[in-house]
């Protein structure tokens, strides 16, 4: 009776097995990489937050959880298209280009975006997407930075200009999404 019922188990589990292989199938491996991806990441980062814990308190144990805050707001996640973000509910979410253009934020990029109780928009890249550096020209037409890589031009932000200091006809280097040949928006790395 008991190996009767074992046998009828193992068989389940592995219709089981076989019904989520086929399932799996269905998923693309870009999406697969890219949630290895940010397990490693958020595993490398987690391992980083515990060690600088560890250095700063000590290996105790007994420290006190933060009190976390019960209102922290409306928290929309949504994907930056160069500019702004197109946040999951379909609205658009305005990103400030000091932040996009600090951490280099390129077109595909998944963000968080927390509004506070009284208003305030709080940013953070929770995916950025994989990318690649290209170098170009940077060039300036109807009150528009753009960066020419090859025959493709890319816009690029104010902010990013000016903080580099960069001047039309200046070689830069930006950063592309790696897989998105429509994409039409660059993040300034740095003018050479």
């Amino acid at each position: 009776m008991v190996v009767l019922k074992l046998s009828v188990e193992k068989q389940t589990l592995l219709c089981d097995i076989r019904e989520t292989k086929q399932n799996m199938a269905d998923v693309p491996d870009k999406q697969i990489k890219r949630l290895r991806a940010l397990i490693q990441e958020a595993e490398t980062n987690l391992a980083a937050a515990t060690e600088l814990l560890v250095s700063l308190v000590g290996d105790d144990e007994k420290v006190a959880p933060i009190a976390q805050d019960e209102n922290i707001g409306k928290v929309i996640e949504g994907v930056f298209d160069g500019q702004n973000m197109v946040g999951s509910d379909g609205k658009m979410y305005p990103v400030p280009a000091n932040y996009a253009s600090k951490s280099k934020l390129v077109q595909g990029d998944i963000l968080k975006l927390t509004i506070a109780d009284d208003g305030t928009f709080l940013y953070k890249q929770i995916g950025p997407i994989p990318r690649k550096q290209v170098v170009g020209t940077l060039k300036f037409e109807n009150g528009h930075y753009f960066v020419e890589v090859g025959t493709k031009e890319y816009h690029v932000l104010l902010a990013s200009v000016t903080y580099f200091k960069a001047k039309p006809g200046d070689q830069v280097s930006v950063n592309i999404p790696e897989d998105d040949e429509s994409a039409e928006w660059a993040a300034l790395e740095a003018a050479l």
